[in-house]
């Protein structure tokens, strides 16, 4: 189970179809084959050697896509960059990485001056914008009009294909190491159930850069269908989309769902094509389910739950349950375990708690991480018996459908991305008029979550609100930065054990909430 192999099939029975269509390039699948392997090809005459990094910082364009694939075929390791970080978080991925080449298109190429004498690693930079390649750096198209194309690296499935970082709760990003089987076989869990045929046409717009869209790379690869790219996610832009390509299935978080259905003249648009909608970060409040079958009446929702660490979904909620008001509906849940992956829920001891009861999701199955990047005590905590320790707290009913309740991890999910607490306490920290604070997610109609800060300032100093959220600002990224700040005389409430009781906090916040998720 290997990308390479992947890649050669779908030249071989899909040649001329359509591999990528983005800004009025389009590729079939025997170019792209070609492409990857003299990306292939350009990397290993820079140096690098099997098991080398190679990060990626940029918006979504059909470069990226062919990074995914051209990367591993040389048996190198792809680093993919939220775009949304800030550079001390940047600099902390590469440098911990230990990616030796950087890929960047033109939004990004101003922001590497701020970085570039921080980088410990990193030898190349790669410009994937179109044009000539900035001063200092290589052009991505003259990678590989410098090269032949090269056969596929000798590898194993069970070599790392990705390096994806995510937020830690000790206030330090975690690399998960996922294989080439991880993800082929993740890809191929899902992908026949959800649509992907050698005749769909999938639409990424969601990040390139996250597990989830990264997921149904490999699933329309697997299927060996086209894929539509657009930069980023605009309602109007992917409305379009669409219309325009005929998109037949794709991956949308909650809240693009929400700013398209209820985007000005959606029902001008023809969105007859989409067959097949993922969503998931979080769960689709009805409202906008229901708005969503009223725009798209041809469209099938699925609700897909996962973490990065399982390559990521876990479960899937299938359409035929995404029905309001009826003994079989079952909305509130994000569905059944699917093929090849064990679901149990356990309590604070591993035990396994009885049905209906609230523990810690527990999965394992063939998609699950190789590890943690250089973490091998965090890998053991993740990891006990062979069992994946998901930190979210959840129910199972008596048909194996899994409700989460709440989180065991200290993280929030707001707008689909996962923001860990203790990063923005971290930052808040570091205002010299912060005494103690505390970071909680409360809920939110159009993010799910808010970043909410609790802070007590030492005696005689002064901050407010602003003052705090711009000071985040130049730390961490946008998105992890608080909505909103508070601020107290007393002290916070503390456990005997001296920590800050969060769940304290948040039960104002939440108490007329059906969970403690939103």
């Amino acid at each position: 189970m290997k990308i390479s192999t992947t890649i050669r099939r779908n030249m071989q029975i899909n040649g001329a179809g359509t591999a990528t269509i983005f800004s009025g390039r389009r590729h079939n699948w025997l170019q792209f084959g070609e492409r990857i392997a003299r990306l292939a090809a350009g990397l290993t005459n820079l140096g690098l050697e099997s098991g080398d990094r190679v990060a990626v910082l940029s918006l979504n364009n059909d470069r990226y896509m062919e990074s995914y694939f051209g990367v591993p075929w040389g048996g190198f390791v792809l680093v993919p960059i939220n775009t949304r970080l800030a550079p001390p978080e940047i600099e902390f991925w590469l440098n911990d990485s230990g990616a030796e080449v950087l890929m960047v298109d033109e939004n990004f190429v101003p922001m590497l001056p701020k970085i570039k004498d921080q980088l410990e690693t990193v030898k190349h930079v790669v410009f994937l914008g179109d044009g000539p390649a900035p001063e200092g750096m290589l052009s991505f198209e003259g990678l590989l009009d410098g090269t032949s194309a090269m056969a596929a690296a000798e590898s194993s499935s069970d070599d790392m294909a990705i390096l994806l970082y995510t937020g830690g709760t000790t206030g330090r990003s975690k690399g998960v190491m996922l294989s080439q089987h991880n993800v082929l076989f993740n890809a191929l869990q899902f992908a026949p159930t959800v649509g992907y045929r050698s005749n769909s046409v999938y639409l990424h717009a969601a990040p390139m850069f996250h597990i989830a869209d990264g997921t149904c790379t490999y699933a329309i690869a697997t299927a060996a269908g086209a894929s539509v790219i657009i930069p980023g996610f605009e309602a109007e832009a992917a409305l379009s989309a669409v219309q325009d390509h005929k998109v037949s299935v794709t991956l949308w978080v909650p809240t693009m769902v929400n700013m398209a259905v209820y985007h000005p003249g959606v029902e001008e648009y023809d969105l007859s094509s989409l067959i097949d909608m993922m969503y998931g970060a979080s769960p689709m409040p009805e409202a906008v389910v229901r708005r969503a079958m009223e725009v798209m009446p041809n469209t099938r929702f699925h609700h897909a739950y996962g973490q990065t660490e399982a390559a990521p979904i876990l479960t899937i909620l299938d359409p035929a349950r995404h029905v309001p008001d009826t003994p079989t509906g079952k909305l509130g849940s994000c569905g059944q375990a699917i093929m090849g992956v064990e679901l149990k829920i356990v309590d604070e001891d591993d035990n396994e708690v009885a049905q209906g009861e609230v523990g810690e999701l527990c999965a394992r199955g063939d998609n699950v991480m190789l590890g943690y990047w250089q973490q091998p005590e965090m890998t053991a905590q993740a990891m006990r018996d062979d069992w994946l320790h998901t930190g979210d707290g959840a129910r199972m009913d008596e048909e194996g459908f899994v409700f989460i309740v709440d989180r065991v991890k200290d993280m929030i999910i707001s707008g689909g991305e996962n923001v860990y607490s203790a990063e923005v306490e971290d930052a808040i920290y570091q205002h010299q008029a912060v005494a103690e604070c505390a970071v909680i997610g409360i809920p939110h109609d159009k993010w799910g979550e808010q970043v909410h800060a609790i802070i007590r300032l030492h005696d005689g100093q002064e901050a407010d609100e602003q003052a705090i959220i711009d000071h985040c600002h130049g730390l961490i990224a946008a998105f992890k930065c608080p909505r909103s700040v508070e601020f107290r005389a007393e002290p916070l409430p503390l456990s005997g054990a001296g920590k800050i009781l969060k769940a304290q906090l948040r039960q104002p916040f939440w108490a007329d909430e059906e969970k403690a998720v939103h």
